[in-house]
């Protein structure tokens, strides 16, 4: 793991009003790591995250991607510097198939305009790539199966692919195991773990099993502020970090 900052946010903050949902957050993602945010219901983690993926603007603070100030970017520009959210750019089309799919999002990473009306010889040379991505995502099998009859985990398997063919060098991951079986969650796991190989993954997850095997840093957010910052046991030895869960009613 390489020890500089890809990603960091200095006193990022957002008022809804009156209402403080993040105050003063400075985050420092070290490049080539998986690091987790997490935070008991009302953290202010889905808006920090939505911040960092220039969803909503910041009320104030500043958000750097390699060194470059991101903060006023809109989202696809900051996509096509490498910052790219999972199941944002990748669009899952249910009567299509897995392979179809996936070759939709490597004809948005050339460039051209989906060549719907072309001939199916003219996006021959897309297919090895995309095999190739099935492969790594576990989906070689289902490359002609219709999108929309595969499992609820292989579709978000497929929007892994489509979201590595955009080449990402960052991804951020929102829930990635949200209403997922023990199956599945196991098999994005693994996936996730896969992924991270030759970039850098920041998520929001609730499943703390998947932060304690996955992550090698977390942020802990409560009441819209950073409680504690380490690895697992670090964060689940801290008093504070226990006393906001089971106040909110996790285990």
């Amino acid at each position: 793991m390489s020890g500089n900052d890809i990603l960091v946010t200095d006193g990022l903050s957002k008022r809804f009003g009156d209402f403080s949902a993040v105050s003063d957050v400075s985050l420092r993602i070290q490049r080539g790591t998986i690091h987790a945010l997490i935070g008991p219901n009302g953290a202010g983690k889905t808006t920090c995250f939505n911040m960092l993926t220039k969803f909503i603007a910041p009320s104030s603070g500043r958000i750097t991607f390699n060194d470059r100030d991101i903060t006023a970017m809109r989202p696809a520009d900051v996509a096509r510097l490498g910052l790219v959210r999972s199941f944002q750019i990748s669009a899952v089309f249910p009567h299509l198939t897995a392979l179809e799919n996936v070759r939709i999002a490597l004809q948005r990473k050339r460039g051209d305009s989906f060549d719907f009306w072309r001939s199916k010889s003219a996006l021959e040379p897309l297919n090895l790539r995309a095999l190739e991505l099935l492969d790594s995502v576990g989906l070689t099998s289902f490359a002609y199966s219709k999108a929309g009859e595969i499992s609820y985990g292989r579709k978000r398997a497929l929007e892994f692919a489509t979201t590595l063919a955009v080449e990402p060098e960052m991804m951020l991951l929102d829930e990635p195991m949200a209403g997922m079986g023990h199956e599945d969650i196991d098999r994005i796991a693994e996936l996730i773990r896969h992924v991270s190989a030759n970039r850098t993954i920041l998520m929001v997850e609730h499943n703390l099993q998947v932060v304690a095997n996955l992550s090698h840093r977390i942020t802990v957010l409560t009441r819209g502020r950073v409680l504690a910052e380490g690895d697992y046991r670090t964060v689940s030895e801290n008093d504070e970090v226990r006393e906001a869960y089971m106040g909110a009613g996790h285990a």
